[in-house]
């Protein structure tokens, strides 16, 4: 594995991880992941620009008590300055509240950019595939 693929894995694996870590979500944590620019769709919703993925992500952690997200099967393809990061991602999720367990399982197509800090998610989509449970319930 070329240093490139290792960076842009390691990167993503930190992302998911620091998911569960259950963080502050503000904009250093994002900026240590998204460009300025950057964009996700996830099943919180679409959002454009680091801030509002952090709010995003924010909102969206808010929802559970606790998570672990896996990510594998990563196919990374990298082309100079800009990367793709396509994988397989499945989260568990305990519900706060005590709203019981809800398991999601889907593919992350992800898009990056080499930046003067290192590789940055411009782009972090999340297609879910199946679900099991109840799901939270969006603000």
């Amino acid at each position: 594995m070329d240093t490139d693929t290792a960076d842009v894995t390691r990167l993503f694996d930190r992302y998911l991880r620091s998911l569960d870590d259950r963080g502050a979500f503000d904009t250093a944590w994002a900026a240590s992941f998204f460009t300025e620019d950057a964009t996700t769709s996830t099943p919180a919703g679409d959002v454009r620009g680091r801030e509002a993925v952090a709010a995003n992500v924010r909102m969206a952690m808010g929802l559970f008590d606790r998570t672990v997200h896996f990510g594998s099967n990563y196919l990374v393809d990298v082309d100079g300055d800009r990367a793709t990061l396509l994988g397989n991602q499945l989260s568990t999720h305990v519900l706060a509240d005590g709203g019981g367990l809800f398991l999601s399982g889907g593919r992350t197509e992800n898009e990056l950019v080499r930046t003067p800090d290192g590789w940055r998610l411009s782009r972090a989509d999340l297609r879910i595939a199946w679900t099991q449970g109840n799901p939270p319930v969006l603000p």
